[in-house]
């Protein structure tokens, strides 16, 4: 069962929520004070963490500088005054997501799920219903080769069983929504898909930020890949991968 740390100091939030998410499998904790969680978070076992900006100690966004440092962890932000500019800041220090309060709590478990697959390989496609399996090879058959995990650009490599990345052989750090969002660029380099695409792909509903949310995270992965000139924008198009693919 996934493991949520909750670092928020209100003492009425925790215990319903943690009663609520655990009917969706999940198990929630909360630690009142930053370094509390940070402690907790250190000791490892946790899979996500759900983070309020006003915190006593430090606000949330001290907290999310810190774990970024040395770590991807999914994070998803409350914003107590659901200000644009909390969310703005929220994403571009490395939040996975964020989520206004006052919240529905099946929002808040629907976006944890969201993050937590993230994090995870993806299974195979299942077979639709009514489909014929396929026969088996016989001597004279060969066997359709599986799908390649290696997606190999000039410069880059993606290990897709591995949810890897190698910028020019050295292993850099992702968050699961950089990872997710360099993986739907990968799939067709040089094919431009648009903000609105983007933002549905990897959060499966329209957000409150819309094109900001997007140009966030394009602009932290597009660090991250540095020196290699790898995103490309399109005015009033969107985005593409840039680099050629080899093999």
């Amino acid at each position: 069962m996934p493991r949520i740390l909750l670092i928020d100091d209100d003492e009425h939030l925790g215990p319903p929520l943690a009663r609520y998410v655990e009917r969706f499998e999940l198990q929630l904790e909360q630690a009142f004070r930053p370094s509390d969680g940070l402690a907790r978070l250190r000791h490892g076992g946790f899979d996500a963490v759900i983070l309020d900006v006003m915190l006593p100690e430090m606000d949330g966004f001290e907290v999310c500088r810190t774990l970024r440092r040395d770590s991807d962890i999914p994070i998803i932000m409350l914003t107590a005054r659901g200000e644009v500019m909390d969310r703005v800041v929220g994403l571009e220090l490395g939040a996975d997501d964020y989520l206004p309060k006052p919240f529905e709590p099946r929002e808040l478990v629907a976006r944890l799920q969201t993050v937590l697959r993230r994090q995870q390989p993806r299974r195979p496609l299942t077979a639709p219903a009514g489909a014929t399996a396929p026969e088996p090879a016989g001597p004279a058959t060969q066997a359709a080769a599986p799908a390649p995990t290696l997606w190999r650009f000039d410069g880059l490599t993606i290990d897709t069983a591995r949810r890897q990345v190698l910028r020019q052989g050295e292993d850099i750090a992702l968050t699961g929504t950089e990872y997710e969002l360099l993986v739907l660029l990968a799939r067709e380099p040089g094919h431009v898909l648009s903000r609105d695409e983007l933002l549905n792909r990897l959060r499966g509903h329209e957000a409150d930020l819309h094109t900001r949310a997007v140009d966030i995270v394009i602009s932290r992965l597009r660090k991250k890949l540095e020196p290699l000139d790898a995103i490309k924008t399109l005015r009033n198009a969107g985005y593409a991968l840039a680099l050629p693919r080899l093999g």
